[in-house]
Protein backbone atom coordinates (compact mmCIF):
# COMPACT_ATOMS: atom_id res chain seq x y z
CA UNK A 1 0.00 0.00 0.00
CA UNK A 2 1.59 3.10 -1.16
CA UNK A 3 1.72 6.29 1.04
CA UNK A 4 -0.13 9.28 -0.17
CA UNK A 5 1.84 12.54 -0.55
CA UNK A 6 0.46 15.49 1.19
CA UNK A 7 0.07 18.67 -0.71
CA UNK A 8 0.63 22.01 1.11
CA UNK A 9 -0.71 25.29 -0.07
CA UNK A 10 2.02 27.93 -0.21
CA UNK A 11 0.99 31.57 -0.34
CA UNK A 12 3.51 33.53 -2.41
CA UNK A 13 3.67 37.32 -2.07
CA UNK A 14 2.18 39.28 -4.90
CA UNK A 15 3.97 42.00 -6.77
CA UNK A 16 6.79 42.66 -9.17
CA UNK A 17 9.53 42.66 -6.50
CA UNK A 18 9.09 39.49 -4.52
CA UNK A 19 10.68 39.50 -1.09
CA UNK A 20 13.84 37.45 -0.93
CA UNK A 21 15.19 35.65 2.05
CA UNK A 22 18.78 34.71 2.69
CA UNK A 23 19.53 31.16 1.97
CA UNK A 24 22.13 30.75 4.58
CA UNK A 25 23.74 32.37 7.68
CA UNK A 26 23.06 36.06 7.99
CA UNK A 27 26.30 38.12 8.45
CA UNK A 28 26.29 41.03 10.90
CA UNK A 29 27.84 44.37 9.70
CA UNK A 30 31.53 44.67 10.41
CA UNK A 31 32.57 47.15 13.15
CA UNK A 32 34.55 50.22 11.97
CA UNK A 33 38.23 49.78 12.18
CA UNK A 34 39.94 51.54 15.12
CA UNK A 35 42.38 54.35 14.22
CA UNK A 36 45.90 54.10 15.34
CA UNK A 37 47.47 56.62 17.78
CA UNK A 38 49.26 58.49 14.99
CA UNK A 39 46.05 59.02 12.98
CA UNK A 40 44.18 60.25 16.07
CA UNK A 41 46.96 62.70 16.88
CA UNK A 42 46.98 64.08 13.32
CA UNK A 43 43.21 64.62 13.41
CA UNK A 44 43.31 66.37 16.77
CA UNK A 45 46.21 68.55 15.68
CA UNK A 46 44.35 69.59 12.53
CA UNK A 47 41.32 70.64 14.61
CA UNK A 48 43.47 72.64 17.01
CA UNK A 49 45.22 74.32 14.10
CA UNK A 50 41.90 75.43 12.63
CA UNK A 51 40.83 76.85 16.00
CA UNK A 52 44.11 78.77 16.39
CA UNK A 53 43.78 80.20 12.88
CA UNK A 54 40.24 81.38 13.63
CA UNK A 55 41.37 83.04 16.90
CA UNK A 56 44.36 84.65 15.16
CA UNK A 57 42.05 86.02 12.45
CA UNK A 58 39.78 87.55 15.09
CA UNK A 59 42.76 89.12 16.89
CA UNK A 60 44.07 90.60 13.62
CA UNK A 61 40.64 92.06 12.88
CA UNK A 62 40.44 93.60 16.36
CA UNK A 63 43.98 95.00 16.07
CA UNK A 64 43.17 96.51 12.67
CA UNK A 65 40.04 98.14 14.10
CA UNK A 66 42.01 99.48 17.09
CA UNK A 67 44.76 100.79 14.81
CA UNK A 68 42.24 102.63 12.62
CA UNK A 69 40.57 104.08 15.72
CA UNK A 70 43.95 105.16 17.11
CA UNK A 71 44.79 106.94 13.86
CA UNK A 72 41.38 108.64 13.87
CA UNK A 73 41.67 109.81 17.49
CA UNK A 74 45.26 110.92 16.95
CA UNK A 75 44.20 113.01 13.99
CA UNK A 76 41.63 114.68 16.25
CA UNK A 77 44.30 115.38 18.87
CA UNK A 78 42.68 113.06 21.43
CA UNK A 79 45.71 110.80 21.93
CA UNK A 80 47.88 112.12 24.76
CA UNK A 81 51.65 112.04 24.45
CA UNK A 82 54.50 113.39 26.59
CA UNK A 83 56.04 116.31 24.68
CA UNK A 84 59.30 118.05 25.61
CA UNK A 85 58.70 121.68 26.62
CA UNK A 86 61.48 122.95 24.36
CA UNK A 87 59.72 121.45 21.32
CA UNK A 88 56.54 123.52 21.82
CA UNK A 89 56.29 126.89 20.05
CA UNK A 90 53.66 129.60 20.54
CA UNK A 91 54.06 131.64 17.37
CA UNK A 92 51.18 130.62 15.11
CA UNK A 93 48.36 132.08 17.20
CA UNK A 94 48.17 135.44 18.93
CA UNK A 95 47.20 134.63 22.50
CA UNK A 96 44.06 136.06 24.08
CA UNK A 97 45.80 136.43 27.42
CA UNK A 98 47.34 139.76 28.36
CA UNK A 99 51.05 139.88 29.05
CA UNK A 100 52.19 141.00 32.46
CA UNK A 101 50.91 140.14 35.91
CA UNK A 102 49.07 136.85 36.16
CA UNK A 103 48.53 136.16 39.83
CA UNK A 104 46.33 133.14 39.17
CA UNK A 105 49.31 131.45 37.50
CA UNK A 106 50.87 130.92 40.93
CA UNK A 107 47.76 129.03 42.02
CA UNK A 108 47.89 126.89 38.89
CA UNK A 109 51.58 126.12 39.51
CA UNK A 110 50.82 125.08 43.09
CA UNK A 111 47.91 122.89 41.96
CA UNK A 112 49.95 121.12 39.28
CA UNK A 113 52.81 120.59 41.70
CA UNK A 114 50.46 119.01 44.23
CA UNK A 115 48.05 116.91 42.18
CA UNK A 116 49.44 117.03 38.62
CA UNK A 117 47.94 118.25 35.37
CA UNK A 118 44.31 117.21 34.98
CA UNK A 119 43.79 118.60 31.47
CA UNK A 120 46.52 118.09 28.83
CA UNK A 121 47.48 120.91 26.49
CA UNK A 122 46.67 120.66 22.78
CA UNK A 123 49.32 121.04 20.10
CA UNK A 124 49.59 120.71 16.34
CA UNK A 125 52.39 118.62 14.82
CA UNK A 126 54.73 120.38 12.41
CA UNK A 127 56.72 118.94 9.53
CA UNK A 128 60.03 119.81 11.22
CA UNK A 129 59.29 117.64 14.26
CA UNK A 130 58.28 120.54 16.50
CA UNK A 131 54.80 121.40 17.78
CA UNK A 132 52.65 124.53 17.69
CA UNK A 133 50.52 125.26 20.77
CA UNK A 134 46.77 125.45 20.13
CA UNK A 135 45.32 125.34 23.66
CA UNK A 136 46.84 125.56 27.12
CA UNK A 137 49.14 128.60 27.20
CA UNK A 138 48.86 129.02 30.99
CA UNK A 139 49.37 125.29 31.61
CA UNK A 140 52.49 125.38 29.45
CA UNK A 141 53.68 128.50 31.29
CA UNK A 142 53.13 126.76 34.62
CA UNK A 143 55.24 123.76 33.56
CA UNK A 144 58.01 126.06 32.33
CA UNK A 145 57.96 127.92 35.62
CA UNK A 146 58.17 124.66 37.57
CA UNK A 147 61.11 123.56 35.42
CA UNK A 148 62.88 126.89 36.03
CA UNK A 149 62.23 126.76 39.78
CA UNK A 150 63.16 123.12 40.38
CA UNK A 151 65.52 122.26 37.53
CA UNK A 152 63.91 118.79 37.58
CA UNK A 153 63.69 117.91 33.89
CA UNK A 154 62.51 114.38 34.67
CA UNK A 155 59.40 115.72 36.44
CA UNK A 156 58.71 118.96 34.55
CA UNK A 157 60.69 118.77 31.30
CA UNK A 158 57.81 117.15 29.42
CA UNK A 159 54.08 117.89 29.44
CA UNK A 160 51.04 115.74 28.53
CA UNK A 161 49.67 116.93 25.20
CA UNK A 162 46.98 115.95 22.74
CA UNK A 163 48.75 115.98 19.37
CA UNK A 164 46.71 116.77 16.26
CA UNK A 165 48.01 116.51 12.75
CA UNK A 166 48.50 119.77 10.89
CA UNK A 167 45.68 120.72 8.58
CA UNK A 168 43.02 122.61 10.55
CA UNK A 169 42.27 126.07 9.23
CA UNK A 170 43.68 128.98 11.21
CA UNK A 171 40.14 130.12 11.98
CA UNK A 172 39.38 126.75 13.61
CA UNK A 173 42.52 126.95 15.76
CA UNK A 174 41.57 130.44 16.94
CA UNK A 175 38.03 129.29 17.73
CA UNK A 176 39.31 126.40 19.84
CA UNK A 177 41.56 128.69 21.83
CA UNK A 178 38.81 131.27 22.33
CA UNK A 179 36.14 128.75 23.33
CA UNK A 180 38.44 127.20 25.92
CA UNK A 181 39.05 130.56 27.58
CA UNK A 182 35.39 131.60 27.37
CA UNK A 183 34.52 128.53 29.43
CA UNK A 184 36.91 129.69 32.15
CA UNK A 185 35.06 133.05 32.28
CA UNK A 186 38.05 135.04 33.59
CA UNK A 187 39.19 136.52 30.29
CA UNK A 188 38.59 140.27 30.12
CA UNK A 189 36.78 142.27 27.46
CA UNK A 190 40.01 144.11 26.68
CA UNK A 191 41.83 140.83 26.02
CA UNK A 192 39.04 139.60 23.75
CA UNK A 193 39.01 142.91 21.90
CA UNK A 194 42.79 142.82 21.45
CA UNK A 195 42.57 139.30 20.05
CA UNK A 196 39.98 140.44 17.49
CA UNK A 197 42.32 143.25 16.44
CA UNK A 198 45.26 140.85 16.07
CA UNK A 199 43.13 138.35 14.16
CA UNK A 200 41.95 141.02 11.71
CA UNK A 201 45.51 142.25 11.14
CA UNK A 202 46.92 138.75 10.58
CA UNK A 203 47.63 138.37 6.83
CA UNK A 204 46.88 134.64 7.04
CA UNK A 205 43.25 135.18 8.08
CA UNK A 206 40.46 136.01 5.66
CA UNK A 207 38.88 138.74 7.80
CA UNK A 208 40.36 142.26 8.06
CA UNK A 209 37.51 143.99 9.90
CA UNK A 210 37.87 143.63 13.72
CA UNK A 211 34.12 144.01 14.28
CA UNK A 212 33.41 141.16 11.86
CA UNK A 213 36.24 139.15 13.42
CA UNK A 214 34.26 139.23 16.68
CA UNK A 215 31.43 137.33 14.99
CA UNK A 216 33.93 134.78 13.67
CA UNK A 217 35.92 134.24 16.85
CA UNK A 218 33.24 134.54 19.51
CA UNK A 219 30.38 132.59 18.00
CA UNK A 220 29.90 130.76 21.30
CA UNK A 221 29.38 134.05 23.17
CA UNK A 222 26.02 135.72 23.47
CA UNK A 223 25.00 138.78 21.47
CA UNK A 224 25.40 141.14 24.44
CA UNK A 225 28.94 139.94 25.16
CA UNK A 226 29.93 140.37 21.51
CA UNK A 227 28.61 143.94 21.59
CA UNK A 228 30.75 144.70 24.66
CA UNK A 229 33.81 143.28 22.89
CA UNK A 230 33.19 145.63 19.97
CA UNK A 231 32.99 148.55 22.42
CA UNK A 232 36.37 147.62 23.87
CA UNK A 233 37.81 147.37 20.36
CA UNK A 234 37.33 151.14 20.07
CA UNK A 235 39.24 151.61 23.34
CA UNK A 236 42.07 149.28 22.39
CA UNK A 237 42.47 150.83 18.95
CA UNK A 238 43.21 154.21 20.51
CA UNK A 239 44.88 153.32 23.84
CA UNK A 240 45.94 149.68 23.59
CA UNK A 241 49.66 150.36 23.18
CA UNK A 242 49.73 152.80 26.10
CA UNK A 243 47.71 150.88 28.69
CA UNK A 244 49.56 148.58 31.10
CA UNK A 245 46.47 147.16 32.79
CA UNK A 246 43.82 147.12 30.07
CA UNK A 247 42.62 143.70 31.24
CA UNK A 248 41.62 145.27 34.57
CA UNK A 249 39.25 147.80 32.98
CA UNK A 250 35.71 147.02 34.18
CA UNK A 251 32.92 146.74 31.65
CA UNK A 252 31.13 149.94 32.74
CA UNK A 253 34.33 151.99 32.62
CA UNK A 254 35.16 150.59 29.19
CA UNK A 255 31.74 151.58 27.83
CA UNK A 256 32.08 155.09 29.23
CA UNK A 257 35.66 155.39 27.96
CA UNK A 258 34.68 154.31 24.44
CA UNK A 259 31.94 156.95 24.38
CA UNK A 260 34.42 159.57 25.60
CA UNK A 261 36.94 158.64 22.91
CA UNK A 262 34.23 159.03 20.27
CA UNK A 263 34.10 162.74 21.12
CA UNK A 264 37.26 163.34 19.13
CA UNK A 265 40.91 162.44 18.63
CA UNK A 266 42.03 165.06 21.14
CA UNK A 267 40.63 163.00 24.02
CA UNK A 268 42.70 159.95 23.12
CA UNK A 269 45.79 162.12 22.57
CA UNK A 270 45.36 163.73 26.00
CA UNK A 271 45.04 160.34 27.73
CA UNK A 272 48.07 158.95 25.91
CA UNK A 273 50.08 162.04 26.87
CA UNK A 274 49.40 161.40 30.56
CA UNK A 275 49.99 157.65 30.32
CA UNK A 276 53.25 157.89 28.36
CA UNK A 277 55.73 159.27 30.92
CA UNK A 278 54.02 157.56 33.88
CA UNK A 279 55.40 154.05 33.42
CA UNK A 280 55.57 153.11 37.11
CA UNK A 281 51.84 153.53 37.73
CA UNK A 282 49.80 150.90 39.56
CA UNK A 283 46.54 149.33 38.44
CA UNK A 284 44.56 151.69 40.66
CA UNK A 285 46.38 154.75 39.37
CA UNK A 286 45.79 153.82 35.73
CA UNK A 287 42.10 153.16 36.31
CA UNK A 288 41.72 156.40 38.24
CA UNK A 289 43.23 158.31 35.34
CA UNK A 290 40.73 156.75 32.94
CA UNK A 291 37.85 157.43 35.34
CA UNK A 292 38.89 161.05 35.56
CA UNK A 293 38.59 161.47 31.80
CA UNK A 294 35.18 159.85 31.95
CA UNK A 295 34.03 162.13 34.74
CA UNK A 296 34.09 159.45 37.46
CA UNK A 297 36.16 160.65 40.43
CA UNK A 298 37.07 158.58 43.49
CA UNK A 299 37.74 161.43 45.92
CA UNK A 300 38.51 159.01 48.77
CA UNK A 301 41.70 158.00 47.01
CA UNK A 302 42.97 161.10 45.20
CA UNK A 303 42.24 164.80 45.20
CA UNK A 304 41.38 165.44 41.57
CA UNK A 305 41.30 168.89 40.06
CA UNK A 306 37.73 168.91 38.81
CA UNK A 307 38.46 171.88 36.58
CA UNK A 308 40.88 169.70 34.62
CA UNK A 309 38.35 166.94 34.17
CA UNK A 310 36.94 166.84 30.62
CA UNK A 311 33.21 166.92 30.21
CA UNK A 312 31.73 163.52 31.00
CA UNK A 313 30.12 161.51 28.25
CA UNK A 314 27.76 159.98 30.77
CA UNK A 315 27.80 158.92 34.38
CA UNK A 316 28.74 155.36 35.20
CA UNK A 317 29.22 153.65 38.54
CA UNK A 318 32.82 153.41 39.65
CA UNK A 319 34.05 149.81 39.64
CA UNK A 320 36.10 148.59 42.54
CA UNK A 321 39.72 148.62 41.40
CA UNK A 322 42.27 146.23 42.87
CA UNK A 323 45.96 146.31 43.64
CA UNK A 324 47.56 142.85 43.64
CA UNK A 325 51.06 141.64 44.35
CA UNK A 326 52.92 138.60 45.71
CA UNK A 327 55.49 138.20 48.48
CA UNK A 328 57.81 135.21 48.75
CA UNK A 329 57.48 133.43 52.11
CA UNK A 330 58.91 130.12 53.48
CA UNK A 331 55.45 128.53 53.01
CA UNK A 332 55.26 129.74 49.41
CA UNK A 333 54.09 132.93 47.74
CA UNK A 334 51.63 135.11 49.65
CA UNK A 335 49.04 136.60 47.29
CA UNK A 336 47.91 140.03 48.45
CA UNK A 337 44.84 141.83 47.12
CA UNK A 338 43.92 145.36 48.17
CA UNK A 339 40.63 147.00 47.26
CA UNK A 340 38.17 149.54 48.56
CA UNK A 341 37.53 148.57 52.18
CA UNK A 342 39.34 145.27 51.86
CA UNK A 343 42.86 143.89 52.31
CA UNK A 344 43.29 140.17 51.68
CA UNK A 345 46.33 137.94 52.19
CA UNK A 346 46.23 134.40 50.82
CA UNK A 347 48.94 132.00 51.94
CA UNK A 348 49.19 128.23 52.43
CA UNK A 349 48.98 128.63 56.18
CA UNK A 350 46.25 128.15 58.81
CA UNK A 351 46.08 131.58 60.43
CA UNK A 352 43.54 130.30 62.98
CA UNK A 353 46.34 128.40 64.71
CA UNK A 354 48.18 131.66 65.53
CA UNK A 355 47.67 133.06 69.01
CA UNK A 356 44.95 135.70 68.82
CA UNK A 357 46.95 138.34 70.69
CA UNK A 358 49.97 137.82 68.44
CA UNK A 359 47.80 138.00 65.31
CA UNK A 360 46.03 141.12 66.59
CA UNK A 361 49.35 142.84 67.32
CA UNK A 362 50.64 142.04 63.84
CA UNK A 363 47.52 143.40 62.14
CA UNK A 364 47.60 146.54 64.32
CA UNK A 365 51.24 147.11 63.40
CA UNK A 366 50.40 146.67 59.69
CA UNK A 367 47.56 149.19 59.86
CA UNK A 368 49.71 151.67 61.78
CA UNK A 369 52.37 151.54 59.04
CA UNK A 370 50.00 152.10 56.10
CA UNK A 371 47.89 154.88 57.64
Amino acid sequence: MSKKRRIFDIDLPEGDDPETFPAGKVETPAEPKRRGPMAAAITENAGSLREREEIAAKIRAENDALAHEHVRLKGLGLVTQMIALDLVDTYKLTRDRAKGDDFELAELVASIKEIGLSNPIRVEARADGRYELVQGFRRLSAYRQLLDETGDAAAWGTIPAGVAEAGDALEVLYRRMVDENLVRKDISFAEMAQLALHYASDPQTAESDPDKAVATLFQSAGYQKRSYIRVFIRVMKVLGDDLKYAHHIPRALGISLAARLDDGESVGAAIRAELGPYDTRTVREELDLLRRYCGVVDEAVHDVDTAAVPKAAGKVSAAQAKTMFQIARPQGKAKCTAGAGRLEIRLDKDFSTIDRRKLEAAVRSLLDQIE
